[in-house]
């Protein structure tokens, strides 16, 4: 580890075994340190990702222990799953305040020999927006750099900071529980959008979240202000803006009628998004034009699955907010057949209510607590309960949507809610919706 301020960072814990935490651990196995490693997970042993080191011995710290004693390491590599506020951390800060919370993220940010970094983020079509961005970099015809995607969107930026020289282009989709604690800032900010979410824990594995709507806006905002030279946003979110950021000239972007074959009238913010970056940059206009039209739906995100006897099957299991399901509901006419439902994060319902009642022709409610939520919700504005059909699992869903479609219609799964009880994740939800789908007879 570098020396800070005049300190060892010697005795190491890593706060749950994720990707990035796998990758960090791989680095300094290589780097070969004399450091001292305890991996902290409330898992066992035997679920834990696998790992061969050839220089490191390391300790293990887990199940009921995983949160114990964390005062007596000198800094402590929080996945962004582990909530700050835990009582393990504020603990230890409290017994040892030379202690040093700190993140993958931070560790690449901090190391990464370019400092042209590009930062999305936001509640929804962070991903999508990262990866357009990725393309329209990549395709550029005079670049004399090398482009890398990673950070939520499944991969880690550590995995590929070895590669990385001075005049390359990194672009990161960053969550608000990466940034939360991010003691450094992208060369270029990019925030989607915000709505209410992460309010309460997404599930059992994933515990982290923030205790308000104050507290995430706050998180997002971290993209910024820290040698942060542009800012790109969504005009929408201009007050809220210009209330918390002062001296800083601000790039708004609304939407686009540029060509494109993303599904969701709301991708047409990602892509104003992208472009607004790409002006920035001075790309071509023939070449981010050209790669936008070709552009498609990252998987589980409003994907188009299959066309079976004139109906279209879609896939948005990345939806686990009303908002961003509502949002979809727009982004069709005609008949809609919706499979909805499942873990609640305490989110509100009404106008999601409002949206079904308007738009989806059958409600397909999945198990689960924000399901009863969503039916509560309509029966208040009187949706006809004959509208309202409930599945056990998403082989039966599937079967009754097939069942019920007619040519033209829309099957859409797009839930508003969090996928665990149920499923393991949101691809699993999303990977087996298409699974039924293209066995569907």
């Amino acid at each position: 580890m570098k020396k800070q301020k005049n300190k060892n960072f010697d005795k190491i814990a890593l706060l749950g075994l994720g990707k990035d935490n796998l990758e960090l651990l791989k680095i300094f196995d290589k780097n070969k340190a004399p450091l001292d490693i305890t991996i902290c997970d409330f898992r066992d042993i035997n679920i834990l990702p696998k790992h061969k080191l050839r220089n490191l011995k390391v300790n293990y710290q887990l199940k009921e222990k995983f949160n114990q004693d964390l005062q007596h390491f000198d800094i402590l590599f929080r996945s962004p799953g582990w909530p700050l506020f835990c009582p393990g951390i504020k603990a230890a800060q409290k017994k040892n305040p030379e202690i040093k919370i700190s993140s993958a993220l931070n560790f690449f940010m901090e190391t990464c020999p370019s400092s042209n970094i590009i930062g999305v983020t936001g509640t929804k079509g962070k991903g999508t927006t990262a990866t357009l961005i990725y393309n329209i970099l990549k395709n550029s015809s005079n670049r004399k750099y090398q482009t890398f995607l990673g950070g939520n969107i499944g991969i880690s930026p550590l995995s590929f900071l070895s590669k990385i020289k001075s005049q390359d282009w990194i672009i990161l989709e960053l969550s608000s529980f990466q940034l939360e604690d991010l003691s450094f800032s992208p060369k270029i900010a990019v925030i989607t959008n915000l709505f209410k979410e992460h309010l309460q824990p997404a599930d059992p594995n994933n515990p982290n979240y923030h205790p308000s709507f104050e507290k995430y806006w706050q998180a997002k905002l971290n993209i910024v202000g820290k040698n942060n030279q542009h800012l790109v946003a969504n005009e929408k979110l201009k007050r809220k803006i210009e209330k918390y950021i002062k001296n800083k000239k601000v790039i708004y972007f609304s939407t686009t009628t540029l060509p494109s074959k993303l599904v969701g009238n709301y991708n047409k913010e990602n892509i104003a998004a992208a472009t607004a970056v790409a002006r920035l940059l001075k790309i071509e206009p023939e070449i981010y034009q050209k790669t936008i039209s070709q552009f498609k739906n990252l998987n589980h995100r409003l994907e188009l699955v299959a066309k079976k006897n004139g109906v279209c099957y879609f896939d948005n299991s990345f939806s686990t907010t009303p908002e961003s399901t509502a949002l979809d509901l727009e982004s069709f006419s005609g008949r809609i057949i919706q499979i909805a439902g499942g873990a609640d994060k305490g989110a509100s319902f009404e106008k999601l209510a409002k949206k079904i009642k308007s738009k989806t022709h059958l409600l397909i409610l999945l198990p689960g607590p924000g399901s009863e939520k969503i039916k509560l919700a309509l029966n208040k504005i009187k949706f006809p309960k004959n509208k309202i059909r409930h599945a056990s699992s998403m082989a039966e869903a599937v079967k009754v949507a097939a069942q019920e479609a007619q040519a033209k219609d829309t099957v859409l799964l797009s839930t508003g809610c969090a996928s665990f009880g149920i499923f393991k994740n949101y691809k699993e939800r999303g990977d087996l919706f298409q699974h039924y789908v293209k066995n569907e007879k």
